[in-house]
């Protein structure tokens, strides 16, 4: 992470999702997002096929890089689930980068939403 605040922040952050919803299992960034995806999409869970959970992950990274202006919600398809309109193309990022913007971005997520952790 950027800075201790965030690597501890980011830590307090799984800490908190898995004992909620990791069933004894620390979750991973990835399953992380599959939550926010989940939120997102706002139908609760259900079985997913391979194809909606890609689709969810897809909704989770619009939905937080929207906060930096990547990405804008357009609105809800037929079925409800969101779409996004890119705004800006991301810069080149290495796969750590990469990494610590979406770890950042789901903190910032949580806390916008009252999550304390």
């Amino acid at each position: 992470m950027r800075n201790p605040e965030s690597k501890i922040k980011w830590e307090k952050l799984v800490e908190y999702v898995s004992k909620e919803f990791g069933e004894g299992d620390t979750l991973d960034l990835q399953a992380i997002l599959f939550l926010i995806g989940i939120q997102e999409l706002g139908k609760g869970y259900r079985a997913f096929s391979k194809q909606e959970k890609m689709d969810l992950l897809h909704i989770a990274i619009c939905r937080l890089l929207s906060n930096y202006g990547y990405y804008e919600f357009e609105g809800r398809d037929k079925d409800g689930w969101p779409h996004y309109q890119t705004n800006e193309k991301l810069p080149p990022l290495k796969p750590g980068e990469q990494s610590i913007l979406m770890k950042e971005a789901a903190i910032l997520y949580f806390e916008e939403n009252g999550v304390v952790f």
